[in-house]
């Protein structure tokens, strides 16, 4: 059985909605940040970056949110999660959420961890203070060029949705408005209605 590795509030929980739309068999284990829970002997035994997601499978564990969706929707591919047989297809999926990941992430990231980047006070001060731009201007670019609707890939719900949805819940806490979004509020408010997304949240929030 699968087992994943997930904290509340982070990119681990589109990988949790995922496996709740996949209908695989897992287990999900929450770790507690706030007690750095993630950098203890027996998570780093299993992920030695000391993050999450983790996904542990009889093969191995796999680590990085966009390989962890990747495999999720190949393992279940009667839930149509990715278009796997479209190599072109399946390749926009995976450059969507490489693109959520390497850049809206690290956007974020420098709200809450400046500190990995910079040691200097006033540089970390200046990370954060340009979050809501940044944060801004990748939404502006995902709203133009990659975002269909009413899903990313039009009318075929994928992985990417769920990664999305966890960057768009971001938005508030990095003081950007999703309403400046009307594309991105409207797969925001669907995505809350999924049943997956509200199993995956209850999880989260227990």
């Amino acid at each position: 059985m699968l087992t994943l590795y997930f904290a509340p509030g982070t990119c681990a929980l589109a990988s949790l909605i995922a496996l709740e739309d996949s209908g695989l068999a897992f287990k999900a284990q929450k770790l507690n940040l706030a007690e750095s829970e993630q950098q203890k002997p027996a998570y780093l035994a299993i992920n030695p970056k000391g993050r999450v997601p983790a996904l542990v499978t009889d093969r191995g564990v796999l680590t990085e949110t966009p390989a962890i969706l990747a495999y999720i929707a190949q393992t279940a591919p009667a839930t149509k999660l990715a278009p796997i047989d479209d190599p072109f297809a399946f390749a926009r999926v995976q450059a969507f959420n490489n693109y959520l990941c390497s850049t809206v992430h690290v956007n974020h990231a420098h709200g809450r961890r400046a500190s990995r980047w910079a040691d200097d006070p006033a540089a970390q001060a200046a990370m954060k203070a340009k979050v809501a731009t940044t944060m801004a201007e990748s939404f502006a670019l995902i709203e133009a060029t990659m975002l269909a609707g009413p899903w990313v890939e039009g009318e075929a719900y994928t992985v990417a949705d769920p990664y999305l949805f966890i960057m768009e819940d971001w938005l508030d806490g990095d003081g950007v408005d999703i309403a400046r979004f009307p594309k991105s509020a409207a797969h925001y408010a669907a995505m809350q209605d999924r049943p997956a997304v509200q199993r995956a949240l209850a999880r989260a929030r227990a």
